[in-house]
């Protein structure tokens, strides 16, 4: 409980909302895109400008508070809510500005994916974000963002050309090539560990309106020739080109036969952000590989890949995710996952080989704290399911999984990472980059006061 005298005197300087636990929005605030977090803050101090944001800091600190920030709440981690502390809820932030001429973005830090590409497919252009369209932007891009046009145009951390930021003390600095250039290092990768960030600027590119994109659907039985057969493909791809091979059950009314609905499929996925009558070219290989059961590639707006997968990842829904970066598909890799994917427990569950490189890999260490860009792959293990009686042997099946994976490993990815520790979270960096993030996090937050994220602690 908070004295709510205290709370008094901070609603009487707040533009927006506070929510606490007698608030009749109180329940739906709280809750978070994966419903293994059940925490219940002291106050919801829901945002409507960056001095809301400054007010609820300060008194967070004042108060000795526990501070969580919360974006769009789709982190499988749940860190954008606390037990008793204070959520400084940016949602209600979801301005887009667009400067078609400058190709730059001014995004608020509520705002989602899909608002910036809405707002930004209205003149061609786009930044790399990720690949469910309900994820909030400002997250997903402090800790890398990677997805369907990172490999033409970085992922969505090198293309933050500016950030607002409201600090540990609640005061408000700029982070730029030209302003405090080493926080805006640390902010391309190195998660909420420095500060709020209440303005984002982004790069943008031409892209769409349409793209080539889908996914072919193979028998789970084919699952060997067919990630042989990825691993190759992804080897000569050109940069315009990102493809991800996915393993899940058909649910009902997926495209394929229904005595197959149920059973093991593995899916090539493709997006091809480029000239339409080249990528046909590029794909036709893949379309005609092997035995498939269904093609689904074809041209469709970006706007419309960018939402594809978003009732896939419905909120409300127990979620636990493991996660590596691999050097390759290896033969063994491919036996370890054909061996592990009929044990799968829930229908819900997948799991998936992303494929990295290009420009990516290129940019160096100085450009950002992201790191492992090395990797040609990231597989992440996605355990879903909805009865929490249900949590162990789902939870058993994705560690068994991941630990046959382990051998192929080199590092991960932040963002993908659950509650898992101090260790994992110095596997997401380089160990210079995490030495020198360290050394940000004593000049911006020696007190740790930003601790509920992916934590780099202060060397104190």
């Amino acid at each position: 409980m908070i004295d709510e005298t205290a709370v008094g005197a901070l609603d009487g300087a707040f533009a927006g909302v506070l929510i606490g636990p007698g608030h009749r929005e109180y329940e739906s605030a709280r809750r978070v895109w994966n419903s293994m977090v059940d925490r219940r803050p002291a106050l919801i101090a829901r945002c409507a400008h960056r001095g809301d944001v400054v007010a609820a800091v300060r008194f967070a600190r004042e108060h000795g508070l526990p501070l969580a920030v919360r974006s769009g709440g789709h982190n499988v981690a749940g860190n954008a809510v606390c037990d008793g502390g204070v959520v400084v809820d940016l949602s209600a932030q979801r301005a887009v500005e667009v400067d078609p001429v400058a190709r730059t973005a001014r995004v608020s830090p509520g705002a989602l994916l899909g608002d910036v590409d809405r707002a930004t497919q209205a003149f061609g252009l786009a930044t790399p974000t990720g690949n469910v369209s309900l994820t909030g932007v400002a997250g997903l891009t402090l800790g890398g963002g990677l997805g369907w046009i990172a490999r033409k145009h970085g992922p969505a951390c090198d293309n933050l050309l500016c950030a607002e930021v409201v600090t540990a003390d609640g005061e408000r600095v700029t982070a730029s090539a030209d302003e405090n250039p080493e926080l805006l290092w640390g902010l391309r990768g190195g998660g909420g560990n420095f500060g709020i960030a209440t303005a984002l600027e982004y790069r943008l590119h031409p892209v769409g309106p349409q793209v080539i994109a889908g996914g072919v659907v193979h028998d789970f039985a084919d699952a060997p020739e067919v990630l042989r057969f990825f691993a190759d493909f992804a080897a000569t791809a050109p940069d315009e080109l990102s493809l991800t091979a996915s393993t899940f059950r058909a649910p009902p009314g997926f495209p394929v036969a229904p005595e197959l609905h149920g059973e093991l499929v593995t899916v090539l996925a493709v997006c091809y952000a480029g000239d339409l009558a080249t990528g046909e070219r590029v794909l036709r290989p893949l379309r005609r590989f092997g035995r498939p059961l269904a093609d689904l590639v074809a041209p469709m707006p970006y706007t419309a890949l960018q939402s594809g997968s978003d009732a896939a990842y419905p909120s409300g829904q127990r979620n636990y995710w493991k996660s590596h970066f691999v050097g390759e598909v290896s033969d063994d890799a491919i036996a370890k996952v054909v061996e592990h994917a009929p044990r799968m427990t829930s229908p819900l569950s997948s799991f998936y080989f992303q494929h990295l490189g290009g420009a990516i890999a290129r940019a160096g260490p100085d450009t950002a704290a992201f790191s492992h860009r090395e990797a040609a792959f990231e597989f992440t293990i996605l355990t879903v399911w909805e009865d929490p009686s249900e949590d162990a042997e789902h939870i058993t099946w994705a560690r068994d999984l991941f630990s046959a994976m382990a051998p192929h490993a080199h590092g991960v990815y932040v963002n993908n990472l659950g509650t898992e520790g101090v260790a994992r979270v110095k596997a997401a960096y380089a160990p210079a980059t995490y030495e020198r993030l360290v050394a940000l996090k004593d000049a911006y937050d020696p007190d740790n006061v930003f601790h509920l994220n992916q934590n780099v602690a202060p060397s104190a």
